[in-house]
């Protein structure tokens, strides 16, 4: 059988603090097939970026255990088994957009040719192929996050662990790269780890939705959202797709909702 793509085991993260500690994440199960979306949501303070944090390697367990495809978190990054995106696009301003989706492959000595063809394949995919010799700062918000996502997928990893990538970016283009995700994740096969900007955005985009806890963070629910269906426009107008998004919405605010309408 194939290792999933994320596997955690009663995971933990406590941070020191001049306060005393603070258990950030605690008892998490969770696994992330090959090829699926999760999304992980929760109030602020979760612990949604920590277990992001987690098994980027960017952090190290307190506590339980964790693998990717198989492997320490320590060794998948070596192996660079995922790529990460953050709210911040993070480009490096006196690089052109090609030389930005490059950097990566740079990293890892590949030559020039395939450093090129595979960085002209990456502009087609995100729709950026006329853009490659901009600088970041003559592109929009979207167009710099779109610059993000092809260095993220640029070694082909197999995960990508994406915290609020659109999160600073307005509706209208939050949604057209929602929908750009979701067909470049359908197209490359990736795993991806994803926290959300909103619950109907995670409704959209995801197989799973994780529901965690205030801190200390736990999941206390994992919501099934395939929709059977292509992730277009049209989904969003869909009775199905509100059906997801409230069962997400009453699975993290549920108990107070009910206490509310019982007045």
């Amino acid at each position: 059988m194939t290792a999933p793509a994320v596997h955690a085991a009663g995971v933990g993260k406590v941070f020191p603090s001049t306060g005393g500690e603070v258990t950030a994440l605690t008892g998490v199960d969770l696994d992330v097939a090959a090829g699926e979306f999760v999304s992980l949501i929760g109030p602020s303070g979760c612990g949604k970026s920590t277990l992001l944090r987690l098994i980027a390697d960017l952090d190290t367990p307190s506590a339980g255990d964790l693998a990717i495809f198989g492997k320490a978190a320590r060794q998948a990054r070596i192996d660079q088994d995922y790529g990460i995106a953050f709210q911040q696009a993070g480009l490096l301003p006196w690089r052109t957009v090609a030389a930005n989706i490059a950097l990566p492959l740079e990293l890892h000595r590949w030559s020039r040719a395939r450093r090129d063809a595979r960085v002209a394949e990456l502009a087609e995919l995100v729709g950026l192929s006329e853009f490659v010799g901009r600088y970041p700062d003559q592109l929009s918000g979207g167009m710099q996050q779109r610059v993000a996502i092809a260095r993220s997928l640029a070694a082909s990893p197999q995960l990508l662990l994406m915290d609020e990538p659109f999160g600073a970016l307005d509706e209208m283009t939050r949604e057209r790269l929602q929908t750009e995700l979701a067909r470049i994740a359908a197209e490359t096969g990736a795993a991806v780890v994803f926290v959300p900007h909103s619950i109907p955005g995670a409704v959209f985009l995801s197989d799973r939705v994780v529901v965690m806890s205030p801190r200390p963070g736990r999941i206390t629910e994992v919501i099934d959202t395939r929709p059977g269906r292509p992730r277009d426009e049209a989904l969003r107008e869909s009775p199905e797709y509100f059906t997801r998004v409230t069962a997400v919405r009453e699975a993290l605010h549920g108990a107070p909702l009910q206490r509310a309408n019982e007045r």
